[in-house]
């Protein structure tokens, strides 16, 4: 649901009345992951996806139903991929659906209101919500942020929590939080008392976290072009460079911010994360040199530089003069991005976001035709290993 949380956002602004209706498991091929949410208004409007299209006019009918009578409803859709194209899932593979209504009065309606304002301000803050388990439970739901505190639920600040149960709230509160460390989404299952005691519930948790950094050294042309593509690809993007000319408004209109400021001395200072992707654009020594060996040290998602099969060779070697080791030098893209037969700066802008998306995502960087591996890897997420192993 957080996925279209801007527009949602709006909607309760507005004093909209909607159901909404969250993907929460997909078993084989689906297009989409978990937290993936289709909404409709009163008036029939409808934002979002659960399915690129293969069951969409089924859950409107389900989200219709529930602004209706304003029961929330868990919904199997496909079977076998076999099967799939007989029942219009053409993409194969089973998909659950929870489908909430919020509606003025509901009490799971401030709750989902602080969760989307959250998420629209790009603030972190997990999502939680029964979607099995007894009736009177499912589609309760529980807000918490990155202190502990927690919105919903029998001890927070709002009604619709999950039923008068302090130990099922304190539990969810903490899983939740789990979740949230690791900027993750998915399922849980936990008896309804908060322990392996009583009914089995299964909870759909949801991320929300601030969009990851894409750091781009270098105010070249082709720099230009990655800052676009990182955009597109939901990063925030800053360019850094030491030379005031080169790193202006004017030549990066689109990136969320500019930095005049030797690269390893901004790298020192600034915050980064697992999710971080660092772009080394400059192919010059004095300013990759120093750069490249702190970032190699750091616990970021990528880190990958410019310049030709020379430049590479020669910008190792001085690395390993600087005490650069070997397992760090193993964790450089270099060159930067996949083999795409790149010349512009917009072709090489998307060779290396595919080479990111590929490391984010556990690919191997192949064409797909003829070939008999999954399209959608699953990759666990985790600081550990190779630069770009983290999701």
């Amino acid at each position: 649901m957080l996925d279209i949380a801007e527009e949602l956002h709006r909607w309760v602004e507005l004093g909209r009345d909607f159901a909404v209706a969250t993907v929460v498991a997909v078993d084989g091929s689906a297009p989409h992951l978990p937290g993936a949410a289709l909404a409709v208004d009163t008036d029939g409007t409808a934002i979002g996806s659960v399915s690129g299209g293969c069951v969409e006019g089924a859950v409107y009918d389900l989200c219709q139903q529930a602004l209706t009578d304003g029961q929330s409803v868990l919904e199997r859709f496909g079977y076998s991929d076999e099967d799939a194209f007989a029942v219009g899932l053409t993409c194969g593979g089973v998909i659950d659906i929870l489908v909430t209504p919020v509606r003025a009065g509901d009490p799971v309606r401030p709750v989902l209101t602080a969760a989307l304002a959250a998420a629209a301000g790009r603030r972190a803050a997990a999502l939680a919500r029964i979607v099995s388990g007894p009736a009177d439970l499912v589609g309760r739901a529980m807000l918490v942020h990155p202190e502990g505190a927690h919105d919903g639920g029998h001890e927070g600040g709002h009604e619709g929590g999950f039923g008068g149960h302090p130990e099922l709230d304190r539990t969810i509160a903490a899983e939740a939080g789990a979740f949230l460390d690791a900027g993750r989404t998915g399922t849980l299952h936990i008896g309804e008392q908060g322990s392996r005691c009583g009914a089995p519930l299964t909870v759909l948790v949801e991320s929300s976290v601030p969009p990851p950094r894409m750091i781009v050294f270098g105010a070249i042309d082709f720099a230009s072009a990655l800052v676009r593509v990182g955009r597109f690809l939901n990063y925030h993007v800053t360019v850094c460079d030491a030379r005031p000319v080169f790193a202006t408004r004017a030549r990066f209109p689109e990136a969320d911010e500019i930095v005049v400021e030797w690269p390893h001395t901004y790298l020192e200072r600034t915050e980064v994360d697992a999710r971080t992707v660092l772009c080394v654009l400059t192919h010059d020594a004095k300013f990759d040199v120093p750069l490249l060996k702190l970032a190699l040290r750091l616990p970021v998602a990528y880190v990958g530089a410019m310049g030709s099969r020379r430049t590479h060779l020669d910008r190792n070697a001085r690395l390993r003069e600087v005490g650069v080791s070997e397992p760090e030098l193993t964790r450089l893209h270099s060159p930067i991005g996949l083999d795409l037969g790149a010349r512009t700066p917009e072709e090489t802008a998307l060779s290396i976001a595919a080479e990111i998306v590929a490391d984010r995502r556990g690919g191997r960087g192949v064409s797909l035709t003829g070939a008999h591996t999954p399209i959608h890897h699953d990759v666990t997420p985790g600081p550990a290993g190779r630069i770009g192993s983290v999701a």
